[in-house]
């Protein structure tokens, strides 16, 4: 597969050959992108809008539109081009010339409206990911394009359908996925893998589980995801919704970009802690054992059984007085409404919602007995009659959430009574506060806490589905946690992304099979992405050297990156001459191009913040955007989980581990440490390596 590199002396469009035609339909394809955009600002929305609330959504959606045909100047409007034999769609037995079609981000049109650059999710486009010799699908070339500085300098060629050509690497997408990391995660719609891309393009009915080792994409693909999602059912994910949810928040800074890169703004992030939050804040930490068993499924039965204990019999017959006539409802039938109620299994706020239309349903009926002839107002008057609003708020009151789960938490009677045959008496006597608090705003919650309040308000009133989910490092979520998030999409669809190994909480998921009940998914696909296309393999063969002791089983990432050079692990003698070391080498890696990423103990953190100023090395925190000026980040090892580095310096991976519950739990946090890197590693160490790893 050659790769066709231009001289560096510029020349005039259609006077450089293909590249010069290729510069050409690049500047012509950005002029009619101008032209779409100074299009969508000339419009006069004054005459076509009947009142000012319309006009007020109208110019919304003109400014999104404005937004999304933003012209970025070092983002290139297309990344490659096929050559069909034949039209698509066309009858090939008829014979007919060929199309060609430039694949970008997103559709661009001429004044005529002919097209210039496709979006990469037409159907059309989806040949440049899965074509290949064996499976050319009518495509005559493939063309790749390589780009500086947003412009264009180089292409590359397949000829998918000429069988003289032989297969090879392509140059241009080893250089895209290398390419050094300052700022935010980027967009990988250049570079899409077809097994990528088959998940990208699964359809919305289904939901689908991503099992995907460091360096496979998995982030990425889940984004792309969406992006695709939103292309082909634009109208009902509209109405429905999207939502991204990361592990936190700089996380979720660090991805904010790739959907707006690809023309999509409207998609809502936020963590599991922000969708549970219900107006309260997190203001105290469990210990390892509370929290396993608050996120524990089993506290969904202690919920639902607390909740339906307000439920209590009827003491006595209902009188109920319209005019001068007195109409009686007994207390064996007032039990038989609550009962049917109950065994509907309906939410607690629906069925108090429905008790006085019930029993106002069984007043009409003596009406009609009588003679009379009621209609729906009177059943409305009678559902709003004093005795049958007293009478439900004895039978069925009222229950706020907030007050269940503290009631729970602070009365051992109470929890006992409604956790017997579930929870053992040492489980229940972690949950309980050591000291009761006194309302619902006094409380100091823990994140645990909110969520097991987010269940019961649930129970209570049914939470609101989205249309799709994307849940990104799923594997650290509690079973309760699942649930939650299950609750978004109950009638939508989900992508669940993760990764065994890396589950660093001593709740992690064990199975992803368990983890899909937990979230209401039990049918989603699993897919299992296994090439690696970050981490260099000599750096992910280091790493995978714990997954026996971190998850055994697992199948190892095979790295598709041989970069020689990449991995130093360096033992200090002198444990006082350690942050001295890694400092030295954090100045080293400076000289590389790219973004560098100094990882450690988060209890070493204060320790070498200190060191680096002195040195006169500034540093950002975790989720600070890289420049060319600051590209030196110092990360704790819990928040390293899905960043990713140029070139990355840890520091003691003994304390790494030591800083976790367990040896199991500290190893996985060491694996992800380790796969931060896409260029290299440098270790550090004056302790004695895990044994694992060594």
């Amino acid at each position: 597969m050659p790769a066709h590199v231009p001289d560096t002396t510029p020349a005039a469009p259609g006077t450089d050959g293909p590249l010069g035609r290729e510069r050409a339909h690049l500047a012509a394809s950005r002029a009619a992108l101008r032209a779409m955009r100074a299009d969508v600002e000339a419009l006069d929305i004054r005459d076509v809008t009947a009142n000012w609330v319309n006009a007020i959504v109208l110019q919304a959606q003109i400014d999104d539109r404005i937004k999304a045909l933003a012209d970025l100047a070092h983002t290139p409007l297309f990344f490659g081009r096929l050559d069909y034999l034949h039209a698509p769609g066309a009858d090939l037995a008829e014979g007919g010339e060929g199309e060609r079609f430039y694949i970008g981000r997103r559709h661009v049109h001429d004044a005529e409206g002919d097209p210039m650059v496709i979006d990469w999710r037409a159907p059309v486009s989806q040949p440049f990911y899965r074509a290949s010799r064996q499976d050319p699908q009518d495509v005559a070339l493939r063309r790749r394009f390589g780009y500086t500085g947003g412009e264009l300098t180089a292409y590359e060629d397949e000829h998918l359908s000429d069988p003289a050509e032989t297969a090879g690497v392509s140059k241009l997408l080893q250089q895209e996925i290398e390419r050094p990391r300052v700022g935010p995660m980027r967009d990988i719609v250049a570079t899409i893998q077809p097994e990528q891309d088959e998940i990208v393009r699964s359809g919305l009915a289904g939901s689908v589980c991503v099992q995907g080792g460091p360096g496979t994409g998995k982030t990425a693909v889940g984004l792309h995801r969406v992006a695709y999602l939103l292309y082909a059912h634009r109208e009902r994910l509209a109405r429905t919704g999207t939502l991204v949810i990361g592990p936190n928040r700089s996380f979720l800074h660090y991805i904010e970009q790739v959907l707006p890169a690809l023309g999509e703004l409207e998609v809502k992030q936020a963590t599991v802690d922000d969708l549970v939050a219900g107006g309260f804040e997190v203001r105290a930490t469990d210990s390892a054992a509370a929290a396993v068993v608050k996120g524990d499924a089993r506290m969904a039965e202690v919920l639902r059984r607390a909740l339906r204990s307000h439920v209590s019999a009827p003491a006595e017959a209902l009188m109920v007085v319209r005019g001068s006539r007195r109409w009686r409802i007994p207390a064996y039938e007032l039990q038989e409404i609550v009962t049917e109620l109950q065994e509907r299994d309906i939410r607690y706020g629906a069925a108090r919602e429905a008790l006085p239309r019930r029993i106002a349903h069984a007043v009409l009926v003596r009406m009609e007995q009588a003679g009379e002839a009621p209609d729906d107002r009177v059943q409305d008057a009678v559902a709003r009659n004093a005795a049958v609003k007293a009478a439900v708020k004895e039978i069925w009151p009222a229950v706020d959430p907030a007050r269940l789960v503290l009631r729970l938490l602070s009365d051992p009677e109470f929890l006992a009574e409604h956790a017997e045959g579930i929870l053992t008496a040492d489980e229940q006597k972690l949950l309980l506060w050591p000291k009761p608090f006194r309302s619902v705003r006094s409380a100091k919650w823990s994140a645990a806490d909110l969520v097991l309040v987010d269940e019961a308000t649930d129970l209570v009133e049914r939470t609101h589905s989205l249309g799709h989910v994307v849940l990104d490092e799923a594997q650290d979520l509690s079973p309760m946690q699942y649930r939650a998030v299950g609750r978004r999409c109950t009638t939508g669809s989900a992508t669940v992304l993760g990764d065994l190994a890396q589950g660093t909480t001593p709740w992690a998921t064990r199975s992803w099979d368990e983890a899909l009940g937990h979230l209401g998914k039990p049918g989603a696909v699993l897919e299992e992405l296994t090439a690696g296309f970050r981490v260099p393999r000599e750096v992910i063969a280091y790493a995978s050297r714990l997954l026996p002791a971190i998850s055994p089983g697992l199948a190892p990432v095979s790295s598709v990156r041989e970069t020689p050079g990449s991995l130093a692990v360096t033992a200090v003698g002198d444990p006082g001459e350690l942050t001295g070391a890694v400092v030295g080498a954090c100045r080293e890696s400076l000289r590389q191009e790219g973004s560098i990423g100094l990882i450690a103990a988060d209890a070493r953190i204060p320790v070498l913040a200190e060191a680096l100023l002195e040195a006169g090395l500034p540093y950002l925190a975790p989720g600070e955007e890289t420049t060319a000026e600051a590209r030196l980040t110092l990360v704790p090892a819990s928040l390293a989980k899905g960043l990713e580095y140029d070139y990355v310096v840890l520091d003691e991976p003994a304390a790494v581990v030591d800083g976790e519950a367990d040896e199991r739990t500290g190893l996985r946090r060491l694996y992800v440490c380790l796969t931060r890197a896409v260029s290299g590693l440098t270790v550090l160490h004056a302790a004695p390596l895990p044994a694992a790893l060594a």
